[in-house]
């Protein structure tokens, strides 16, 4: 199956949960209906939920309810069925491209940061339908693979939207196959730039911890619960920063397997969150720290750092060709932003 570049619909995957029924209790009393739910629903996030009641798809004691509706315990909820959520829209937009390398079967895309790679069903309307890499890919080129769904035409493999650097697309299905089996079985390898806060105690080590969505903040995964996912992170120290703003390290980083979040949430299980990356413990901005120091005169402080994007890159690709099965290498820099933040920490430092 093919996807050519012609607006098409795509249809969300529909919501748990079926119909359902839900007691509360005594320790429920006070919550809000919306946070409630969202406790209790597994895999569903607040947004989910919220459409739900909104729909009129959730009964208190057999009457309809506010989301903000505070609960007193001992009530019955009637969960009657999943929530309708309207046609994504995938529509060929003329984004500017990096196209690094290109052919009849596939092409290598270097992503900047901010960009969402695809539609997301839990975004507004605009955020679903505008500005992902799909809508340029779709603009961009005249076929894409549709092994992926119509969701992902010729995503092989993601990026966080806040990270920036290498990405593959397959232009057919045979490709597409051919690709993600080099990935599942671990023959592409992917090597990512991170600056990470603090200094790691060993120049390099194996991150090999499992992950799974963390249960209370939906957009969060976490190593801190049984029977998640396998993953594994290799990362080795490349340099050690010592500045006004704090101690940092310079990380190359290499993962056998490609979890959701995977080298975030790894690096942030260490104590050592990516530069930038608020959501796993990264401050939002980088303040002065320096003190007086015997026989040398402080420096004047300077004004706060801050980074509106995580300091996270895929820098090199290496996979094989799907269709001839030679070697291919593929790179690319830090993108500018990146080594200017650097810069002015290195700067800083004197």
């Amino acid at each position: 199956m093919l996807l050519n570049t012609e607006s098409h619909q795509l249809t969300a995957d529909p919501m748990p949960p079926t119909p359902a029924q839900l007691e509360t209790t005594s320790e429920d009393a006070g919550k809000r209906l919306d946070q409630y739910l969202v406790s209790r629903l597994a895999d569903v996030s607040r947004a989910r939920v919220q459409q739900l009641i909104a729909q009129k798809k959730v009964l208190v004691d057999n009457a309809e309810a506010k989301a903000s509706f505070r609960l007193r315990g001992g009530e019955r909820i009637s969960i009657l069925g999943p929530a309708q959520l309207p046609p994504l829209r995938a529509i060929a937009e003329d984004i500017p491209l990096d196209v690094v390398y290109e052919n009849d079967d596939f092409a290598v895309i270097n992503k900047p940061a901010g960009m969402m790679v695809h539609a997301g069903a839990g975004a507004t309307e605009d955020e679903r339908n505008r500005g992902t890499l799909v809508n340029a890919l779709l603009h961009r080129f005249n076929t894409l693979s549709g092994v992926g769904g119509q969701l992902r035409p010729g995503i092989v493999h993601r990026l966080d939207r806040g990270t920036s650097g290498l990405m593959v697309v397959a232009k057919n299905d045979e490709a597409h196959r051919k690709l993600a089996l080099q990935f599942s079985r671990r023959m592409a390898k992917k090597t990512y730039v991170a600056l990470v806060h603090g200094w790691l105690k060993q120049d390099r080590g194996t991150i090999a911890t499992s992950i799974s969505r963390d249960v209370v903040r939906r957009t969060r995964m976490t190593t801190r619960r049984s029977g998640g996912r396998e993953a594994i992170t290799h990362y080795q120290v490349q340099r050690r920063l010592e500045t006004p703003f704090g101690k940092f390290s310079l990380l190359e980083v290499k993962i056998d397997t490609g979890r959701t979040h995977q080298i975030r949430v790894h690096l942030a299980s260490l104590g050592h969150p990516v530069v930038g990356d608020t959501l796993y413990g990264a401050p939002e901005k980088l303040t002065w720290q320096a003190q007086k120091k015997a026989g040398k005169i402080p420096q004047t402080p300077a004004s706060p750092l801050s980074l509106s994007r995580n300091f996270l890159h895929s820098a090199s690709l290496q996979l094989q060709h799907p269709r001839t099965g030679s070697p291919l290498s593929f790179s690319r820099p830090l993108p500018r932003e990146l080594q200017e933040f650097i810069a002015l920490l290195e700067q800083s430092a004197g």
